[in-house]
Formats: structure tokens, C-alpha cells, sequence
């Protein structure tokens, strides 16, 4: 069939013939291209389980028995899903599939997405398993380093974001994308949002996800589908152990082997909270918010763990901001816990002092941490500081605010992986310091309009915030003060009333 322009295609029967054969011309190129690419370099070094679930050898197993566990190839996935331990070649699958991809669709747009800009760069593009390392020569054609955009020999765009920054996304017109550890995103709505609008170019786009499995919500989500759209393949460091270091295996192993977290980074496995946690990755899904629906801090605070020796083997330093809002509640800000020296450690806390606009900082000084004053006082004076020493059990400390949690008074803004990892896996019973549990525990416990109370409290005494009289609420409506009325219940938003809040432990 001869094809005619398009502009003198008069009847609209006529215009839609067309335009399908050229859909059909386009679809018959891109597998044609596909085909072409298919004998790519990494497809023949590759494992079966790191190939796509659509090529037949993806459901074989390897030479150590090693397989996906499905039984044919598939091509109706939607995402592929690769949920593995360290070193099993996550990063590499996910920049030689995009690559491959990208160079068989001319004019294409893709995306990378990391949990933070630098991760987009540093591991995505230009790590020693990234697209450049995936790139074979020539087909490279202009690599933008600062807006980190990258064009292919088929003149495809491959564009990097950062998973914090999910507005950046919305708009795109994609036709897949990569998303690198996606069990460590702060913000789900960078997948539901933003990207998930964003794929609609393309007979059938796709997105290959590469991550540890965290146990976050978003991870679960995908986990739980069941309608053929998510292939899920799983793996194990172990399984890719001919191609790393004998040193790295021994490391990997003397720090996680048999324990619940070497299950996750190791084995590849999706944890479930372990009996006798204080906190719960439920109680902790169901608090979570945005950064937007943060309300007004009346107070934030950034809370020290110090570490006793700073070497390679050292506990890492707990620093935590947090911060009170007006409605009462606590909201985790960030998790910026850290292996360093001392000094490096009280500079990254008085950064986030400043950053955060915070109004003091909090230390526990029981093990060593006198220091922490005068290293404070030497990397700024100006920063207010309150030393605190444990004087009662951690058990006995953590369980009021384990409480606040189950009670869905302490929000997390956003997702905090490491920092949640150790909450739901702590037990009370068990020998190890939590540095960032409890960097969290004298956050809050700082925060005293969270944490504190009192027997004035207890009998309903609230504090008027607009002429800051206390009063009892018994059989009143309003302050008896400035006449201000009292809002029916806790749950009153309206921020163009007065607040009442209650006295946390102060005697009116």
C-alpha cells in the first residue's frame, strides 16, 4: 500500500488507516531495533536472573542452580522489580537495560531516579557499573554533566532526577524509566505522582527498579500486586560472588552475616518487624507526611548520640532534628547520623542547627560525650546547648515515645530507612546502642509539649496562646481570661484561630 501526506487525506476514514500504518511502521522499527540490540555485550555476561523477564533465558537457572523462579518469559510487565542484597548487580542491570532500551527508540525520553541528586550521578551515570560504563563507543553523543542529561547515538534523551525533588518530574513525557533504590526514597509520591503520570509514550512503557528490600509502603505495594504488571526478581550477594573481591565478601560477612539486617543487605529478604520491637513499620506508614503538610514549629531541636572512638569500626554519631508543631505533635525532619570524627560530627550537627533553624541542641553525654560541649563551642559559641545524661534504662526512656507513635503523634517527613530499620528491629532486651533510636528518643523527650505531662494536664489545664493564661477547661468554652473560645476538640485546623494548648508538666 502506497502512502499518501498526510494533509491530503481528505475522509476520516482514510486519515485513521493512516495513521495506524504508521503506528504500525513505527512499532515494526522499534523490534527491528530491539532484535538489534539484543546481542548486546551484557546480555552475554549476564546472569538469567539479571536479564529482563522478557527474554527466555531470564527463567533459566545459572550454573550454581541460582533462578528467578517463574517459567517462561514475560512480556506483559509493567515493572520489573529486583530486589536484592549488596553487590548483586543491581546498578549494572538497571543502566544496561536503560541503555539498551534508549538506543533502540529514536527520540525517546527516559529517566533516571535516585533517592537524592548525588546518588543520580555518582552511581547512575557515572559509577563504574552507570550508563557511561554501559555505553559501548559511539553510541554516546553529548553527556550535559551538570543537568545530568544524556543523549544517545539514536538521539534519545535520558534525563537524571532525584527522588527528594518529585515536582522536578511531573510534567515528563516518558517512555520508561530506572529507578535506583527505591526502598530508600523519602517521598512515595516521586512513584505515584510523578512518575507513574509521567509514563505515556510508548506502546507499552516500562520501568526496571533496582533496590534493597526495605520494607517501606511503596515496597509493599508492589510486592502485593498480583495482576502480572510487577516481575519480581530476587537475589542474593552470594550469587554474584565470582565477580567480587575476596576482601569485600569478608567484610560483607563479618558485619552482617547472621544477623536480621545481613538478611535484608545480604540475603535480599523483605523483613517483617520482629517480635518485642517498641515501634512498628505500621504505626510508622500510618503517621507519615509530606514536607507540605507540615504545620508551624513552635519548636526545633537537634538531638546528639555521640559515638565514643570515631574509627572504621566505631558506632556511627546519632543526629536527628526534630520538631514540635503547633498542633501538638512531633515531626521527625531529619536523620543526618553519621560516621566521622568529632569535630566533623558537631559541625554536620551545628549545620543542621542553622539549617533547620533549630533553637538548641541536645547531647548525651554518659559515655564520654563530655566533649561534645567543647567542640560545639569551638565549631560555633552562638549555639544554645543542653548537655542530658541517662539516669533511667533505655527501655524506660524509649517506651513513652514508643507510645507517641502508636498514639500517631510523631510523624516521620518523609522516609527515613536507616533510622526506621533500626526502630522496628531494636528490642529493649537486646545488648546493642541504637545511635539513631537514640538520638530520636532525646529529641522527643526534648520536645516536652510532646512528651511531658503533668497532673495539671492530667485535669485539663490549657495554657491561652493569645493572652498566655492557664486555666482549667472544666465546664468552660472559652478562656475566662480574653474570651477567647476553646476549639471543640484537638483535631480543630483552623489557622485563623487562636491555639489552646495543653501545659506540658508546668505548674500555671
Amino acid at each position: 500500500m502506497a502512502t499518501r501526506p498526510a494533509q491530503i487525506i481528505q475522509a476520516p476514514a482514510d486519515r485513521l488507516a493512516y495513521l495506524r500504518q504508521l503506528l504500525a511502521e513505527r512499532d515494526r522499527r522499534v523490534a527491528e531495533q530491539l532484535r538489534s540490540h539484543s546481542n548486546r555485550p551484557w546480555r552475554k555476561l549476564a546472569r538469567p536472573k539479571q536479564l529482563p523477564p522478557d527474554d527466555p533465558g531470564h527463567c533459566l537457572p545459572d550454573g550454581n542452580g541460582f533462578r528467578c523462579g517463574c517459567e517462561a518469559a514475560d512480556d506483559t510487565y509493567h515493572v520489573f522489580l529486583i530486589l536484592s542484597g549488596r553487590g548483586f548487580g543491581k546498578s549494572w542491570i538497571g543502566s544496561n537495560w536503560l541503555a539498551e532500551q534508549a538506543l533502540a527508540t529514536p527520540g525517546s525520553e527516559w529517566a533516571v531516579i535516585a533517592p537524592t541528586f548525588r546518588d543520580v550521578k555518582k552511581t547512575c551515570f557515572e559509577g563504574s557499573t552507570g550508563l557511561l560504563a554501559a555505553l559501548q563507543p559511539g553510541e554516546l553523543r553529548e553527556y550535559n554533566k551538570s543537568g545530568l542529561e544524556l543523549t544517545v547515538a539514536s538521539g534519545a534523551h535520558i534525563f537524571g532526577y532525584s527522588a527528594d525533588q518529585p515536582e522536578r518530574l511531573r510534567g515528563s513525557n516518558l517512555y520508561g524509566a530506572w529507578c535506583d533504590e527505591l526502598g530508600s526514597w523519602r517521598y512515595p509520591a516521586a512513584w505515584y505522582e510523578a512518575l507513574m503520570p509521567a509514563l505515556r509514550i510508548g506502546k507499552h512503557p516500562r520501568v526496571v527498579v533496582t533496590t534493597t528490600p526495605r520494607p517501606t509502603a511503596l515496597i509493599r505495594d508492589l510486592v502485593s500486586r498480583d495482576d502480572g504488571s510487577v516481575h519480581i526478581t530476587r537475589g542474593s550477594t552470594w550469587e554474584n560472588a565470582a565477580n567480587l573481591s575476596q576482601a569485600a565478601l569478608t567484610e560483607l560477612r563479618r558485619r552482617y552475616e547472621g544477623t536480621r539486617l545481613g538478611a535484608q543487605e545480604l540475603e535480599g529478604r523483605l523483613l517483617d518487624d520482629i517480635e518485642g520491637a517498641l515501634w512498628s513499620s505500621a504505626d510508622i506508614e500510618r503517621a507519615r507526611v509530606r514536607p507540605e503538610d507540615v504545620p508551624d514549629l513552635i519548636r526545633v531541636v537537634v538531638s546528639i548520640d555521640p559515638a565514643v572512638t570515631s574509627g572504621e569500626d566505631s558506632d556511627e554519631t546519632g543526629i536527628i532534628v526534630a520538631g514540635e508543631g503547633r498542633d501538638g505533635h512531633g515531626y521527625v525532619l531529619a536523620d543526618l547520623t553519621m560516621r566521622g570524627t568529632p569535630d566533623a560530627c558537631m559541625r554536620a550537627a551545628v549545620r543542621a542547627y542553622h539549617d533547620h533553624q533549630a533553637d538548641c541542641v541536645v547531647a548525651e553525654v554518659n559515655n564520654g560525650g563530655d566533649f561534645v560541649a567543647s567542640l560545639l563551642r569551638t565549631v560555633d559559641p552562638m549555639v544554645p546547648y543542653r548537655a542530658v545524661r541517662a539516669t533511667r534504662g533505655k527501655r524506660t526512656r524509649a517506651e513513652p515515645v514508643s507510645a507517641l507513635y502508636e498514639q500517631q503523634r510523631i510523624h516521620h517527613v518523609g522516609v527515613f530507612p536507616d533510622l526506621e530499620d533500626q526502630m522496628v528491629s531494636w528490642t529493649p532486651d537486646g545488648l546493642d546502642s541504637p545511635d539513631r533510636v537514640d538520638a530520636l528518643v532525646w529529641a522527643v523527650t526534648e520536645l516536652k509539649g510532646i512528651s511531658a505531662g503533668s497532673w495539671l494536664s492530667a485535669y485539663g489545664t490549657i495554657r491561652c496562646e493569645t493572652c498566655e493564661e492557664a486555666f482549667l477547661t472544666a465546664g468552660r468554652t472559652e478562656c475566662p481570661w480574653c474570651r477567647t473560645p476553646i476549639p471543640p476538640d484537638d483535631t480543630d485546623t483552623d489557622q485563623d484561630r487562636p491555639v489552646l494548648r495543653l501545659i506540658p508538666g508546668a505548674a500555671a
